[in-house]
């Protein structure tokens, strides 16, 4: 009789398997050694093995479904059961066992999942229809609120489908919604004619008003009225949109005539004022040649005179009155300030006041340095601490008050 650990062949040539429930025949053998037979038999478990190994793979490493799995699991385990084949048959069963728990905690896994899926489903929806339901109260951009409301439904459709009753009643709001924007659009446009009428009225009334001032030489009343009808004209609304071509277009050529004509006007004056503007700028560049001021008075004196021929030269035009006349600001504050530094170092009584605070900080700085010596001769610690740092802080104030005193000289 030949044996190994998971079968033997007896002698009549009966091949047996040992499971934990016992010895269990599993074919006959009567052509060739006993070793042949044992060997058989094992490739047929070794096949066995690979399927199991194939099946594990597959469920572990794909998504296949639960149910698919189990049936895929318990065929396999009936052809383990009944296997004529010589090997561990109770390790494979075992495995099988294991792949049983895999699936399970999967199908528990997966039906987590789908709940989590629907509850996101749910609320996905839930904020479709309370969205819809906004836009069907409160649009009034119709054309972007038709548009979101179409999007929205594609959202929907887009979205996993949740139980059926809970499905049925959000799209019964859904389409609720959809129904009363309409009806508001609807609603809306119907009105709109009548509004755009009296629109249409009140144009032509502005337009009225503005081809009478079109030829207005009253140039600053004038555009103020302009300015005005143009406030008018777009508080009046809209008209329909061949009333509103038609009308705008009498508006802006009767506003055009007048400013073209301003206009006209305005560069005949400017023509004249750029005169004014060359003469300025040669008195602006004698005006900078005073910079820097080394002579107060003097400067004063040539600016005195410089002020007094800009003054004869006359206006110049807007778009550089700004820059010449900032220009000559520039020169006389730089004069200012110059003779404000002059008048700062001639007056006697601050150089008095300065001298005096000089000449105290001096003599108190000799009285502190007595102290400090007596102090270190007494061997008094606090009182040469006390003493430097009232020294410290008079030395300070004495550099700052030469520094004051030298402005003077």
């Amino acid at each position: 009789m030949t044996t190994d650990p998971w079968g033997r062949v007896d002698d009549d040539g009966t091949v047996y398997v040992r499971t934990a429930e016992g010895e269990r025949a599993v074919g006959s053998w009567q052509a060739g050694e006993p070793e042949e037979a044992l060997a058989y038999f094992r490739r047929k478990y070794d096949v066995l093995v690979t399927e199991v190994d194939l099946l594990d793979q597959r469920i572990r490493a794909t998504d296949l479904a639960p149910g698919q799995a189990e049936a895929a699991i318990a065929k396999l385990r009936e052809a383990v059961a009944e296997a004529h084949a010589v090997g561990d048959l109770d390790a494979l069963t075992a495995r099988l066992g294991s792949l049983s728990e895999f699936v399970a905690k999967r199908r528990e896994e997966v039906r987590a999942q789908r709940e989590q899926a629907r509850s996101e489903a749910r609320s996905v929806k839930e904020r479709i229809v309370a969205e819809a339901e906004r836009i069907a109260e409160s649009a009034t951009h119709w054309k972007t609120g038709g548009e979101r409301l179409r999007q929205l439904v594609e959202e929907w459709r887009a979205a996993e489908r949740v139980d059926r009753t809970t499905e049925a009643a959000l799209w019964k709001r859904l389409s609720a919604a959809r129904t009363a924007f309409a009806k508001r659009r609807k609603a809306y446009f119907a009105g709109l004619d009548t509004q755009r009428e009296e629109s249409r009225s009140r144009k032509e009334q502005i337009v009225a008003e503005a081809e009478a001032l079109a030829d207005s030489t009253d140039w600053g009343g004038t555009a103020s009225a302009y300015r005005e009808l143009m406030r008018q004209w777009k508080a009046a609304g809209r008209a329909s949109r061949e009333a509103e071509d038609e009308l705008w277009g009498r508006f802006k050529a009767a506003q055009d005539r007048f400013f073209q004509a301003r206009s006209a006007v305005f560069a005949e004056r400017d023509a004249e004022l750029r005169h004014n503007e060359e003469a300025k700028e040669q008195i602006l560049a004698e005006a900078e040649r005073i910079l820097p001021v080394t002579d107060a008075r003097a400067a004063r004196n040539a600016l005195r005179a410089i002020h007094e021929r800009w003054e004869a030269v006359g206006p110049v035009p807007r778009d550089s009155r700004d820059r010449l006349e900032g220009g000559l600001r520039r020169v006389d504050e730089a004069v200012r300030k110059a003779e404000e530094a002059e008048w700062k170092r001639s007056n006697p009584e601050a150089r008095a006041r300065a001298e005096a605070t000089v000449a105290q900080l001096r003599t108190s700085i000799t009285q502190l340095e007595a102290r400090l010596e007596k102090a270190r001769a007494a061997g008094k610690a606090k009182d040469v601490r006390d003493t430097e740092e009232a020294l410290t802080a008079r030395r300070s104030w004495l550099e700052e008050a030469e520094r004051t005193l030298a402005e003077f000289s």
